[in-house]
């Protein structure tokens, strides 16, 4: 069998509606600045992925990016392997963190979207696996109970889910503590209930929160310090009656060697556009089996969903609808899961959202 080859690749920036702003602890996502790649073959398919750029000002950049690296690529055989070491190579001075890194992770993912439609399979067969229902969290900014109240209980009642997330860190402890309070009591028992802070606390401090949140039964605290303290993480989650979350800002397989062998957290949660995409969470991957780690995902579900059903120790995978607005088949939520589709990583574009949404 003939191996394909990447003819050309070009990437265009969309922003696109959200149903609801996402606050945080640094401030208000009220959009999703996205990036959609597209890898063409000489077999005549396309390769498609997608990336968040967090803002707004990284979109040019990140676009020039993909599209330089993939000038590169082009008559390059299709094999992801080869072709992370070959970026690998060419990156290992400047370093793989930042744009660069999401760039690399991207283009991966639509290598491997490519070669799962050419072989007419989804990519989590490719991998030697097979699609499964995935138990979901929906993903929220700052919650209040009696605000929200309804959206909650749509969220658990139509669309099945068992699990949701709220965010921290916007205020003092009793506000932390208020929100919580509030919405174990509307949620009851039986729903799990995470809480981010998105590395806004010292050390210190979030031993002091977390102590005081421990009556709510929650099912993880995410990211209480900055992503890189990684002793700072060791030490909360030593004191911690919570187990730890971390890892959607560790970047690729090295980080989270380094963040295991530190005993940063408990629990991991790679986001494939800093991880290597498909490539590099299979690494990881097997870091969390070997460590017996429970792995989630950190946004881009519809990918996430294929390789989580290959994920020894899967967890969770998030639910944060970004792309929705601009995919011909928008993601599916049934009975709180989400199931890997194909062919490929199971994404078209919808063209005429695409240019209703695109800047340049």
């Amino acid at each position: 069998m003939t191996t394909a080859a990447i003819t050309g690749v070009t990437a265009r920036a969309v922003v696109t509606p959200m149903k609801r702003p996402l606050r945080n602890a640094f401030g208000i996502i009220d959009a999703g600045p996205l990036v959609l790649i597209d890898v063409t073959t000489d077999q005549g398919i396309t390769g498609r992925s997608y990336l968040f750029a967090y803002t707004r000002l990284a979109l040019k950049p990140l676009v020039l990016l993909v599209e330089e690296i993939g000038r590169e690529l082009t008559g390059k055989a299709l094999v992801p392997v080869d072709l992370m070491k070959l970026m690998d190579a060419k990156f290992r001075l400047l370093g793989w963190q930042g744009l660069v890194g999401m760039a690399v992770s991207g283009l991966d993912m639509a290598f491997w979207d490519a070669l799962g439609q050419i072989a007419g399979k989804p990519v989590v067969e490719l991998l030697g696996g097979s699609a499964r229902p995935i138990p979901a969290y929906d993903s929220y900014g700052v919650l209040d109970a009696q605000a929200d109240a309804r959206t909650l209980r749509s969220a658990c009642d139509e669309n099945g889910f068992r699990a949701i997330k709220t965010k921290g860190g916007h205020g003092d402890l009793a506000t932390d503590e208020a929100m919580i309070k509030g919405l174990r009591a509307l949620l009851g028992p039986d729903i799990a209930l995470m809480l981010d802070f998105n590395q806004s606390l010292h050390p210190a401090e979030a031993a002091r929160r977390i102590t005081r949140l421990a009556d709510y039964d929650l099912t993880w605290i995410e990211e209480p310090v900055p992503q890189e303290n990684l002793s700072g993480h060791a030490q909360v989650r030593e004191r911690s009656e919570i187990p730890i979350q971390a890892g959607e800002n560790w970047w690729f397989p090295r980080g989270f060697a380094e963040a295991i062998a530190a005993g940063a957290s408990d629990f991991i949660m790679p986001d494939l556009m800093k991880v290597g995409g498909i490539t590099g969470w299979l690494n990881v991957a097997g870091q969390a089996d070997a460590a017996s780690i429970p792995m989630s995902s950190h946004i881009l579900p519809e990918a996430s969903a294929h390789v989580l059903a290959v994920t020894p120790t899967a967890h969770f995978l998030e639910v944060l609808d970004f792309a929705g607005a601009i995919l011909a088949e928008p993601l599916q939520v049934v009975d709180g899961k989400v199931t890997a589709k194909g062919p490929g990583l199971g994404l078209a574009w919808n063209e005429s959202s695409v240019a209703k949404y695109q800047v340049t």
